[in-house]
């Protein structure tokens, strides 16, 4: 009895097993592959920058009832041209601007800008003459700019998280002008054009590069958009800067009884060498 049992069992798991041989195989589900992030420059962006700026051009050209000449020089007492150079750090500056890339990873980028650099580019500059019409009076120039702001265009090409672009358009500042003409003895004023300062307006090209951190780095964690829940990328530059704000006459009046005189022009255009960070938003 029990033997039939056992042999009644083993055909029964027997034929179970044939018919589970015979039933389709379930497979096994595909492995998922997230795809790999292509950065792109696309994405508005405000950031902070510090530079060095200098002068290589402008001059001080003064004409009126005497002044120097090439041909001849005992004709009067005031410099007909003088340089007019000054370098030095600027001081911070911010910008904020918005970027277009046509193709993700490596492509063309366009964009625009805005950008203002507090500088310290403050001259006072003279011809220092002595009792002697040859030599010439003391006449003293100020020229000092407060701040040098941009609006522009950019384009470029990416290679990946490396910008190189091309940037030009308008340029605008306040800059101060003084001109004082004193006696042979530098004692008495006898001709002013006063102080004052003059919103100038301009143009101005450059170049720059551009490079985006990469999110595993630890600058990344600069990223104040990542505290905010925002995402974010630091990116650092270095930006070239060529500005001329035109020219400007100043008329330099007599303070007393002494005859004529002069007008003074004064060319504002140099140098901005500008570097720093943005954070880069709306990015992948």
């Amino acid at each position: 009895m029990i033997r039939a049992l056992l042999l009644g069992s083993a055909a029964a798991l027997a034929t179970t097993a044939a018919l589970a041989a015979d039933l389709p195989r379930r497979e096994a589900p595909p492995i998922a592959f997230a795809p790999v992030p292509v950065f792109t420059w696309t994405g508005f962006y405000a950031g902070l920058h510090t530079g060095y700026a200098f002068t290589d051009n402008q001059n001080i050209r003064t004409s009126g009832n005497d002044v120097f000449t090439a041909g001849n020089v005992t004709a009067g007492r005031r410099p007909a041209s003088l340089k007019s150079e000054v370098d030095g750090f600027s001081k911070i500056g911010g910008g904020f601007g918005y970027n277009v890339q046509f193709t993700p990873g490596s492509g063309f980028v366009a964009g625009v800008a805005f950008d203002v650099t507090w500088l310290d580019l403050d001259k006072r500059t003279g011809f220092y003459g002595t009792p002697n019409p040859v030599v010439g009076n003391a006449s003293v120039y100020t020229q000092n700019i407060d701040f040098l702001g941009t609006v522009n265009g950019k384009l470029g090409y990416a290679f990946d998280r490396f910008l190189v672009y091309g940037t030009g358009g308008l340029a605008f500042g306040y800059v101060g002008y003084g001109a004082d003409f004193y006696n042979p003895n530098a004692t008495v004023l006898q001709y002013t054009g006063g102080a004052r300062k003059i919103f100038e307006t301009g143009y101005n090209y450059g170049g720059g590069i551009e490079y985006a951190i990469p999110a595993d780095s630890f600058l990344s964690t600069f990223a104040f958009g990542k505290w905010l829940g925002i995402k974010s990328d630091v990116t650092i530059k270095a930006e070239y800067i060529r500005y001329d704000l035109g020219n400007r006459n100043i008329f330099v009046g007599p303070v007393s009884t002494v005859p004529g005189s002069y007008t003074s022009r004064f060319s504002t255009e140099g140098s901005l060498i500008r570097a720093g960070f943005n954070y880069k938003f709306s990015g992948l």
